[in-house]
């Protein structure tokens, strides 16, 4: 099993910035996927961005957002510039297996946080 704990959420006005981090614990041996989704309320749970060997961002983040991993702290980070009321929402990072599922589907995701909130004023 994989801990996830996020951090760096916050209260910023449009245009700003935030960068979240993820700390990662536990059984990480092998080729993984790690992501970022997030939740509105009244909303589905929405993928944001995934680091697979490869790196993919939904259209709404991409230009915008930045996922990156510093393994050496077995950490993950989202830097979010430009931010925009749209996105303010309940942040979650995830863990799952290399190649077991698509990338932006929670269900392709074993492990998952308890999320940090972001909110983004006008």
């Amino acid at each position: 099993q994989v801990q996830l704990v996020e951090s760096g959420g916050g209260s910023v006005r449009a245009g700003g910035s935030l960068r979240l981090s993820c700390a990662v614990s536990g059984n990480t041996a092998g080729l993984y996927k790690m992501a970022w989704f997030r939740q509105a309320p009244g909303k589905q749970r929405e993928w944001v961005a995934t680091t697979s060997g490869m790196i993919y961002y939904a259209d709404s983040v991409r230009g915008r957002f930045t996922i990156s991993e510093d393994n050496s702290e077995n950490t993950l980070f989202l830097q979010m510039n430009r931010l925009r009321p749209e996105d303010s929402a309940h942040y979650y990072c995830a863990w799952g297996r290399r190649h077991t599922g698509a990338v932006d589907r929670a269900s392709s995701y074993s492990d998952w946080g308890q999320g940090t909130q972001v909110t983004v004023s006008s």
